[in-house]
């Protein structure tokens, strides 16, 4: 028996949130900032987060415009890098502005474009982390409407999963319908809990080949050995990436009459 070998991790005790959030859209300009019922977006998505209480929450900006915005709400907000190439150099990059004694563990990638995501999704993504063999977690929810399948907008996630588990590990990310055949198939959700180590490992990693083919960022660390699992939840958050989604958007987050 090796008794010096490293034991994984534990679980995360102290994670953080943090928001990328850029002005440059090639279908949406601004969107960050569009008006949802005399709301921001930016700022719907940093008050879903906040209502999830999975820990501090901050917004990684691009743009002076955004911090203005989610500072006027009551939010935390940071200027970094407008060159950074992924929402996750982002984070890295604010995630070491605000912390750079590593205190927290864990930090939670959370898109800025999901102004509808269930805070209860946000907080769920932590779940598969108390399996210390797990560098990354993120969500699926099962395609129950088949033009998904053939939609290369919506990702589909390859799992493998226990029957009756609400968390498999994720073998494969593609815009095709995989796996094929009759069975389960899943949407993934682009949100992810990192540990902080592994987001350390990631963000340094060169970009894969599946990656490239296939436009998926998570498909590099599937390719360099790192494990991603997946935590089920019920419903798919909307991504707003056009005027389209922007109305559905403003739809859904209608205030309730009383």
């Amino acid at each position: 028996m090796n008794e010096n070998k490293t034991p994984p991790p534990a679980a995360p005790t102290n994670p953080i949130v943090v928001i990328p959030s850029r002005l440059a859209s090639m279908r949406l300009p601004d969107k960050p900032l569009a008006d949802i019922h005399g709301v921001p977006m930016i700022v719907h998505v940093w008050r879903r987060a906040m209502e999830a209480d999975a820990g501090p929450v901050i917004v990684a900006c691009a743009d002076f415009q955004i911090i203005d915005a989610v500072k006027d709400a009551g939010g935390d907000a940071i200027y970094t890098n407008p060159n950074h190439a992924s929402g996750s150099d982002r984070v890295f990059e604010a995630l070491h502005t605000v912390d750079p004694l590593k205190k927290h563990d864990c930090v939670i990638n959370l898109q800025g474009d999901l102004p509808t995501i269930d805070p209860e999704a946000v907080k769920a993504s932590l779940l598969p982390l108390a399996n210390g063999d797990v560098d990354i977690a993120t969500l699926v929810s099962p395609i129950t409407d088949e033009a998904e399948l053939d939609d290369p907008n919506v990702v589909k996630a390859v799992l493998s999963m226990a029957d009756g588990a609400d968390c498999g590990r994720a073998l494969y990310f593609s815009r095709t319908a995989v796996p094929s055949g009759e069975g389960p198939h899943f949407h993934h959700i682009g949100l992810y809990a990192f540990r902080r180590a592994a987001l350390d490992r990631f963000v340094k990693l060169p970009r894969g080949d599946l990656e490239q083919q296939e436009c998926l960022e998570q498909l590099r660390a599937l390719e360099s050995g790192m494990r991603i699992d997946a935590q089920r939840v019920d419903t798919v958050p909307l991504g707003v990436d056009t005027p389209a989604d922007l109305d559905r958007a403003r739809e859904l987050l209608a205030p309730q009459a009383t």
